[in-house]
């Protein structure tokens, strides 16, 4: 017993194992084996090495972004002059990645809470009855006012008139605001941290560029025109119903280069709707909300009210940087080998179930044993009949 237990653990140890191959002569076979070896190889190469960079690991950034807008707006309405900075057309407060520039309004001046008849052709009556309380959103007194043949309301009086919308908009002079840019990325994996302020943006080069996407593609001010223009939008239809665009980061950076040659780079895109939309009927066009300033008068509350329309900025950080890595490297060409077999796989079926002559491939394949003794000087798959 402890002679076989001896002997199992040293064939064990000392013998090496391979399998059988069988040469097969065929040119159609060996034609297929080649063409799907090739395929594996242009795939493992082409795809998986150069454009998936399967040979390097990833990473993705931790972002932070700050925006400043800078400009002054004029209105003249009705000859009532008016001049909007900064903290009268940008909502919110300067320095979120996600806020909207004023480009048009509508203003209601010296609201007040008391009852009023509502706009002519809303909320319309022939009598009192009409205007019974909870019929409509607004709070209703229960009154139908003869002059207006409308419901009287508890709101603030004089209720808004939103039924036509300035054009030409208000702000046009929009167009050459300025928007400041400043954004910083870190890598944690590569322990690497850059900014948007890349080698070469000082406070001189700041003070005088405007970003162009070929003269000046890395400069951090843009003009507000113009970022409308690359999202594919004309400023002077945006500018009076409102809308949105997203202005991308974009950080794709390979760790394997240097790190100077880390930089961002800038796309547009517009967010609202078709650029060549012409349907003025569809609902909820465009993007507008309400602003109210409240203040004091003789000690009676008032407020004025802004209907405000305007182009809402999302500035969106996306990243994506790589460096080498002989773990993902290791994993793509083991991954490739075995893709190989597919070739035999392939090349198998063909020979055993296609081929005119599979049952002798098959018997020059397998060696059968089966209750029967083998002769190992016999030719491959004969078959010795034990007597």
């Amino acid at each position: 017993m402890k002679s076989q237990i001896s002997s199992a653990l040293s064939n064990f140890f000392f013998e090496y194992e391979t399998p059988r191959q069988v040469l097969v002569r065929n040119r159609r076979v060996g034609v297929v084996c080649r063409l799907i070896q090739l395929g594996v190889l242009v795939y493992i190469i082409g795809w998986v090495f150069i454009y998936e960079k399967g040979y390097q690991s990833t990473d993705t950034a931790v972002s932070s972004v700050f925006t400043k807008m800078k400009g002054v707006g004029y209105t003249n309405e009705s000859g009532k002059e008016r001049v909007w900075d900064v903290s009268d057309y940008v909502f919110p407060s300067q320095g979120d990645s996600s806020f909207v520039v004023m480009t048009n309004y509508i203003l209601t001046e010296g609201q007040q809470m008391g009852n009023c008849p509502e706009l002519e052709g809303k909320h319309s009556c022939q009598s009192n009855a009409d205007c019974e309380g909870g019929s409509f959103k607004r709070q209703m007194t229960g009154v139908c006012v003869n002059s207006t043949k409308t419901c009287e309301v508890l709101a603030w009086c004089p209720v808004e008139d939103d039924h036509s919308i300035p054009s030409p908009p208000l702000l046009m002079s929009a167009e050459n605001y300025t928007l400041f840019i400043k954004n910083s990325v870190t890598f944690p994996i590569f322990g690497v941290t850059r900014s948007n302020l890349v080698e070469g943006i000082n406070a001189e080069y700041i003070s005088k560029c405007l970003y162009d996407p070929n003269d000046a593609p890395l400069c951090p001010i843009f003009r507000l025109g113009d970022i409308v223009k690359l999202s594919g939008f004309s400023f002077g239809t945006i500018a009076q119903v409102g809308g949105a665009i997203g202005i991308v980061v974009d950080w794709t950076c390979n760790f394997d280069l240097h790190v100077k040659y880390c930089k961002p780079n800038y796309n547009f895109h517009g967010l609202y709707g078709n650029p060549n939309e012409t349907d003025q009927t569809r609902a909820s066009v465009g993007y507008n909300f309400r602003y109210a300033k409240h203040y004091l008068e003789n000690g009676i509350e008032k407020r004025t009210l802004l209907k405000v329309f305007g182009i809402r900025i999302d500035i969106i950080v996306q990243s994506m940087a790589r460096k080498f890595d002989i773990i993902p490297t290791l994993t793509a060409i083991g991954s490739g080998v075995g893709i190989f077999g597919v070739a035999t796989v392939v090349c198998d079926l063909v020979l055993l179930y296609l081929l005119p002559k599979r049952e002798f491939y098959k018997n020059m394949k397998f060696k059968y044993t089966d209750t029967q003794v083998q002769d190992p000087d016999s030719e491959a798959g004969s078959i010795e009949t034990e007597k």
